[in-house]
């Protein structure tokens, strides 16, 4: 297996959900995330496909969401991303504590790896811990009540669930270019080399599969720096055996997507061009954006789509 190429770390995630609403007041009005695009799921344009992450959408801190009204709930398990890690600052776990209680947001503590962590879930039953940490840059966004002070700063990881843990393993180690760190109490840890999205826990027991639906994790997507990179990363997927789409261009970065062999959809996405090629910095977020082939159905599209909007909660007025 060749080994020469390594990712930074995770670049985004991306999940089923049932309400766009629903989806907003949690992930923007109570964690603080910002809204950086809102735009559709190109293969099923009549679902929305939305963007959050720090103000500018940086690689390591989007998260994605499709809302499929009418899908089935899923079930966690084996093939699918377990918990979704982000990272806050050091010494801002008693805030999130106090505004996860604030929001009647049922959360656990428990320490991994020497590191505590609040796990909690999302309204459709996506896992979701936090995780303080000196590493990465601070995020700048300040949304309702979250000053910019106790920001979430993006990815601190993720806890993969794989059915063929062996084997995740070694995609992880020899294909992806991630180093073991640790191992104890049924999890192996895998560290990258970017500040953000950078620290993965793998099950060392196999574990039953999952199902998608709504409350579960599409894909997991990993960085590549550019479009050069993008190609040699399709060549070496393929090379250690894999099965590589063709490279999508997905307007805001360009993606390539392969099974691993513990039932994971992974991507590997480009940094570039990022969120700002169709808005303002300023403005990402505030209008329904269309790939320039959907234009001309914009009508139709808008009025399949439910109306949302990014609102502060009523316990942060």
């Amino acid at each position: 297996m060749t080994t020469n190429q390594r990712t930074a770390g995770i670049h985004h995630i991306t999940a089923f959900v049932k309400n766009p609403q629903v989806t907003t007041d949690f992930y923007a009005g109570v964690l603080g995330l910002r809204l950086v695009k809102k735009t559709i799921n190109f293969d099923a344009p009549e679902v929305y496909h939305l963007y959050f992450g720090d103000e500018a959408g940086s690689p390591g801190t989007i998260i994605t969401f499709f809302p499929w009204e009418n899908s089935r709930k899923g079930v966690v398990g084996g093939g699918q991303v377990g918990y979704t890690t982000y990272v806050v600052p050091e010494g801002t776990l008693g805030f999130w504590r106090e505004r996860l209680a604030k929001f009647s947001i049922e959360f656990q503590e428990t320490t991994r790896f020497g590191e505590q962590y609040l796990q909690f879930a999302d309204p459709d039953g996506l896992l979701v811990e936090l995780v303080a940490r000196e590493d990465g840059p601070r995020s700048t966004w300040s949304f309702g009540g979250v000053s910019a002070e106790h920001a979430i700063k993006g990815f601190g990881g993720a806890i993969l669930y794989s059915t063929n843990p062996a084997a995740t393993a070694q995609l992880l180690e020899h294909v992806m270019g991630l180093s073991k760190v640790d191992e104890q109490n049924g999890l192996a840890r895998y560290q990258s080399f970017g500040e953000l999205g950078n620290i993965i826990d793998v099950n060392t027991e196999p574990m039953a599969a999952g199902h998608g639906g709504h409350g579960t994790v599409h894909h997991i997507a990993w960085r590549a720096k550019d479009d050069a990179e993008h190609l040699t990363w399709q060549q070496h997927v393929a090379a250690n055996g894999f099965q590589p789409t063709p490279i999508v261009d997905r307007q805001y970065f360009n993606a390539l997507y392969f099974r691993e062999q513990g039932g994971i959809l992974f991507e590997i996405a480009t940094d570039p061009p990022g969120f700002a090629r169709d808005e303002e910095p300023e403005h990402l977020g505030e209008q329904l954006m269309l790939p320039a082939w959907y234009e001309q159905h914009r009508a139709t599209i808008e009025q399949l789509l439910t109306p949302f909007d990014v609102r502060v909660m009523e316990l942060d007025r």
